[in-house]
């Protein structure tokens, strides 16, 4: 199998025409609304994944798409699986399911944030695709044909499938981002506040200094945002430093996993100048940063209050 696959991901002239024939393909194919709705709310974490773990960003969104029907599969949503990966030794929670056998055994996870974690880990860790990360990170084709070649799926169509999505859809934008933001599709909260998201449904998912956001919307309460996401209240209660029964105002950013202890590389040398109206924990909320590590890097007691014009190290 490993012969197969290094001999279909050299074949580079024969990808570029098959990219071309998916092209003129992908040009026909009327764009699905949940496939678009899904992409806004995970472009972002696919960019992660890719720069954390070389794997490229349309290739993940494509698979996840692919696999989950855009979330709304009976695995996504029993296991919170989006990459259709089975049990194969995995010790955590799982669900059965009927796939090429009766009721296979299934990967479960917590909530979506794992899944992808979990499906990077899967491809780098395996070396049945250990060949495919040798490709350059914009070479979808290739790491289309090689997940196909080297057994992910049994579907014969697989490969073209996963060209189809990214070509119709524009994918492989999201590769040649080169930092956590770039697809992110606000400004960072630190520099320009926060804009509202620009989809409906689900929230929308948003990077800024490697940490995963949303913004709150009215009535948002973490029990509700619980409900959405699959992470428990009081965890994003912790996360975010607040009462877990509190009601959140509109516009506020609510991080899904403990936050940084230092802001991102930009703000080295650069200390924040606190504005009026600004507390420590909104200052820390900000940058995405815990709030106990904004008093630490500025020596301060737990109960200080800032003053218009004070500076204060973030990084």
């Amino acid at each position: 199998m490993m012969n197969t696959c290094n001999t279909i991901i050299k074949r580079s002239v024969w990808c570029f025409c098959l990219a071309m024939l998916s092209v003129s393909v992908a040009a026909q194919t009327p764009l699905n609304a949940t496939y678009q709705q899904y992409i806004r709310t995970y472009s972002g974490i696919a960019v992660r994944e890719m720069i954390n773990y070389g794997i490229p960003a349309s290739i993940t969104l494509a698979q996840a798409i692919f696999e989950s029907s855009a979330g709304q599969s009976e695995l996504a949503r029993k296991g919170n699986n989006h990459f259709g990966i089975k049990c194969h030794g995995w010790t955590g929670r799982s669900v059965y399911h009927d796939d090429d056998a009766r009721q296979e055994c299934f990967r479960a996870y917590d909530n979506v944030l794992e899944s992808f974690e979990d499906h990077s880990r899967f491809l780098r860790d395996s070396p049945r695709y250990r060949s495919l990360f040798s490709l350059s990170p914009t070479d979808y084709v290739g790491w289309a044909r090689g997940l196909k070649a080297c057994g992910y799926a049994t579907n014969p169509q697989y490969a073209d499938r996963l060209i189809r999505l990214i070509e119709s859809y524009q994918l492989h934008q999201y590769d040649l981002a080169t930092n956590y933001d770039s697809p992110a599709p606000v400004s960072t909260p630190a520099v320009s506040g926060v804009a509202q998201p620009q989809s409906v449904g689900s929230h929308r998912l948003y990077l800024y200094n490697q940490n995963v956001y949303l913004i709150a919307r009215q009535g948002d309460t973490f029990k509700v945002l619980a409900a959405e996401t699959g992470i428990s209240y009081k965890k994003l209660a912790r996360y975010n430093e607040l009462d877990r029964d509190v009601v959140l105002q509109q516009g506020s950013i609510v991080y899904l996993h403990k936050k940084r202890s230092k802001a991102d590389k930009a703000f080295k040398n650069k200390p924040h100048i606190v504005r009026s109206g600004e507390s420590m924990y909104s200052i820390a909320q900000s940058y995405g940063i815990r709030l106990k590590s904004l008093y630490s890097k500025n020596n301060l007691p737990a109960d200080f209050a800032p003053h218009v014009g004070d500076r204060l190290r973030v990084y």
